[in-house]
């Protein structure tokens, strides 16, 4: 299958590049390399080095399906520069639907977020409840989710809601709570906890790439819509105590003003044959042996926040 992915560095991008590579694809990926490439050059692979709100109609010629990663993703990346935020992730997905249509294109798959229903009681956060984003970035998703469905007629559309990937990248994240919370752990021997009792769902990073490899697969068969994809609804202190009793740590506990605290139900997409595989405890262990490894060091662009203060792409 001839597949685009944007954002093909980022943190999920840059391990499910290699993957559908291995699987046969031929990819054709853009990026702007703000947290570098971690890419290895392959016969299948044609990399373009972007902006994705400079693509064109001809980087979406002889593609059956495109998988749009590329964002300004997480509420503090999105609050340095608002401005900047709704042309990235709302206006520039505008004009690729627009262009993959134009293409022929077959699918699109839209990586959205599980946060876009706000701050939630129910037990069961499904598709069906209403969207309330607090944030920003909460908002910036839920437009694209609505403009990205509103070619459904015309192009296949799978827009995934991922709760918080965990779990090791070669383009790592330390600013997402799983991860975080064990180099924390690993670095300080201490984990400091903002409240703590915010429930948060988890996706372990192998599973995120199985859930877009299975929209693949599956795409004549899966009716276009939104799609949950989140597995384990766990409290920030309850991640902090399964680390702790992998790696000898204190806990610290401070007061928070955060009032994100949200679950999510994906009986959804179970019910399209999805296997769920793999667990926020394989995600602290393989961030473990990494550590140990000397394969995962602290580095500037593992913190969304501070790399885009770097390039100075703060208002």
């Amino acid at each position: 299958m001839n597949i685009l992915i944007t954002g093909a560095c980022g943190y999920v991008g840059s391990s499910l590049t290699p993957y559908l590579l291995s699987q046969g694809h031929n990819i054709r990926a853009v990026d702007t390399e703000w947290f570098g490439n971690n890419l290895d050059p392959h016969p299948n692979l044609e990399f373009t080095k972007k902006d994705i709100r400079d693509l064109d109609e001809t980087f979406f010629q002889n593609i059956e399906s495109v998988i749009h990663l590329a964002n300004i993703a997480n509420d503090p990346s999105v609050e340095l520069n608002p401005n900047l935020s709704w042309e990235v992730n709302v206006l520039a997905t505008q004009k690729l639907a627009d262009n993959a249509l134009r293409a022929g294109v077959q699918q699109l798959i839209y990586a959205s977020s599980g946060s876009v229903y706000g701050v939630k009681d129910e037990l069961d956060v499904t598709e069906d409840l209403e969207l309330v984003p607090i944030s920003v970035y909460n908002k910036t998703k839920m437009v694209s989710e609505r403009v990205t469905l509103s070619y459904k007629d015309s192009i296949k559309i799978h827009n995934i809601r991922p709760a918080t990937v965990c779990g090791w990248s070669p383009r790592m994240r330390l600013d997402v709570s799983v991860n975080m919370l064990t180099f924390q752990a690993l670095k300080n021997k201490k984990i400091t906890v903002f409240g703590g009792n915010q429930v948060r769902p988890n996706i372990h990073m192998q599973d995120m790439i199985g859930v877009y490899s299975h929209f693949l697969e599956h795409q004549s068969d899966i009716e276009s819509g939104n799609y949950n994809a989140g597995f384990e609804n766990i409290s920030i202190l309850e991640i902090a105590e399964m680390i702790v009793k992998k790696v000898p740590a204190e806990i610290i506990i401070t007061e928070s003003n955060d009032p994100r605290s949200y679950r999510q139900n994906s009986d959804k997409l179970l019910g399209t044959n999805y296997i769920k595989q793999f667990s926020v405890q394989h995600a602290i262990d393989e961030i473990i042996e990494k550590y140990n490894s000397g394969d995962l060091e602290e580095k500037d662009e593992y913190f969304t926040v501070k790399t885009m203060k770097a390039l100075n792409l703060q208002e």
